[in-house]
């Protein structure tokens, strides 16, 4: 009797999880490894209502052991410290793990090399991050609060600015409602002059009126020098920060350095169209982990790991079987850019962009789809 095929899936964000779902839909009996330091998952798209209170910790991590044991997972609770044998061995802080199939999912890690960055908050970090911010509001009595992002220089792609743009608004929006708004300056900072381009030119236009419509200063068109305790310096000038949040670039994770994976030009793994990782033998990306053929405005946002990971799990499992990998995914980008109590709705694919104006339902519809997604790993 053959031993049973062994898939081990690194990570447990959007990208591995979703794995993990769209391998055990297609195969009942293929079994399942996850390497992650936790068997929890941090819905970071919620940390955004975390500084208004909409949100908090315990409504935002989700314990898998149920998830785990309902799709017959095994955890290993482990840090990943490289690869060996062509992936086929996962080398981690508990020991090794084997497996006839890799996915990995381990999402990317922010540039931190701008002089003074200590000094900034990065929200996407997680959700202490998001709590520290609240804390800061709250013992703020005016002052000048700077938001912004940069990209890789290497990686145009590799960037998440959208959401720079909730937190923005949603700080804006929840000033006005503890009646001290006046006593804030707030102020956009951004290298590009038209930042928010991957959400399309209809979008960047949208932005940046929002912004003027909201009294938001706005700094854009310099590089990025250093940030200092109270101001930002940019090589267009500088100006007075009391609290700077900022979303640098990404780039791979640091154990990336230790494999012979091949890596793009801004430190990603390279992936083919069918998130193989190029050159490889069983072995894909999914996610901010990877770096994708496709238009330079595709995403890094969990939609597109959600899709690239139908499209990996399809493949690994034919590949496995002796098949050629075919599956690809499309390329779209959705989402709700959230302001506490409405939102604004931006699609993107290769054929259209569409923007529909601000309203209630959207942000009722940000909540739904929070609840409705999250169902399925509780």
């Amino acid at each position: 009797m053959n031993p049973p095929t062994r898939i081990t899936v690194i990570g447990a964000g959007f990208g591995a999880l979703s794995s993990v779902l769209e391998i055990r839909r297609r195969d009942a009996k293929v079994e399942i490894t996850v390497i992650a330091p936790r068997a929890e998952l941090h819905y970071l798209p919620g940390t955004i209502w975390i500084p208004s209170g909409l949100r908090r910790r315990e409504q935002l991590i989700v314990p898998l052991a149920n998830f785990f044991r309902r799709m017959q997972v095994m955890h290993v609770a482990a840090e990943v410290t490289g690869l060996r044998d062509g992936g086929r061995v996962v080398e981690t802080t508990a020991g090794d793990v084997g497996n006839d199939a890799l996915v990995i999912a381990s999402g990317g890690r922010f540039i931190k090399k701008l002089p003074g960055i200590e000094h900034a908050i990065t929200p996407c970090e997680g959700i202490a991050a998001a709590e520290q911010i609240r804390d800061r509001l709250r013992a703020m009595h005016g002052g000048v609060i700077a938001v912004g992002f940069a990209g890789n220089p290497n990686e145009p792609a590799a960037v998440r600015g959208g959401p720079m743009f909730e937190f923005l608004f949603g700080i804006d929006e929840q000033l006005k409602r503890e009646g001290r708004r006046e006593k804030f300056e707030l102020v956009f900072f951004n290298p590009s002059k038209e930042p928010g381009q991957r959400l399309g030119p209809k979008a960047v236009n949208y932005l940046l009126a929002e912004m003027d419509k909201r009294g938001i200063r706005t700094h854009l068109g310099h590089k990025m020098e250093r940030f200092e305790a109270d101001r930002v310096v940019t090589a267009g000038g500088e100006f007075a920060a009391d609290l700077i949040l900022f979303m640098p670039g990404m780039t791979g994770n640091l154990w990336f350095d230790t494999t012979a994976l091949p890596r793009s030009p801004g430190g990603l793994l390279q992936a083919d169209a069918q998130c193989r990782v190029v050159g490889s033998q069983h072995l894909y990306v999914v996610g901010d982990s990877g770096s994708f053929p496709g238009p330079d405005w595709m995403p890094k946002q969990a939609h597109m790991a959600d899709l690239q990971a139908a499209a990996a799990a399809e493949n690994v499992l034919a590949g496995l079987r002796g098949q050629t990998p075919s599956a690809t995914f499309k390329v779209e980008l959705i989402c709700i850019i959230d302001a506490i109590d409405h939102g604004t709705l931006v699609f993107r694919n290769p054929r259209r962009q569409i923007i529909l104006p601000s309203s209630r339902l959207f942000h009722w519809a940000k909540r739904f789809f929070e609840g409705v997604y999250l169902r399925k790993y509780r």
